[in-house]
């Protein structure tokens, strides 16, 4: 069956980076693309990040632009988010997730559009 399992959170003092996996199994990784998603402490789950199928489209939340980067490894099955000039407000639980559909020719920002979830990593950003 699908899995996503999520690694690398933890704690950090603000300005400080971290590097978030997501190892996928249980279906075509190269197939989907894949989004980072992030729940804060009594707030909903916003979307962070999307990597196409492909590799080759590429969004960030404007919270994040130009300091998280996210990527892809198709050989290894498995997505990556690298975590930079974190701030307090970054805190958060991180999910990976995966499309809803193989090859889809638009880039979903939207939680809806994913049906497969990881349980999340916890990153704590302290000022």
């Amino acid at each position: 069956q699908v899995q996503l399992v999520e690694s690398g959170g933890g704690l950090v003092q603000a300005g400080g980076s971290l590097r978030l996996s997501c190892a996928a199994s249980g279906f075509t990784f190269s197939s989907y693309t894949m989004g980072w998603f992030r729940q804060g402490p009594g707030k909903e789950r916003e979307f962070v990040a999307v990597i196409s199928w492909s590799g080759g489209r590429i969004y960030y939340a404007d919270s994040v632009q130009g300091r998280f980067t996210i990527s892809r490894d198709n050989a290894k099955n498995t997505v990556y988010l690298q975590m930079n000039s974190l701030k307090p407000e970054d805190t958060a639980d991180y999910y990976c997730a995966a499309d809803r559909f193989a090859k889809r020719s638009v880039v979903i920002t939207v939680k809806e559009g994913y049906d497969s979830w990881g349980q999340g990593t916890q990153v704590t950003v302290s000022s």
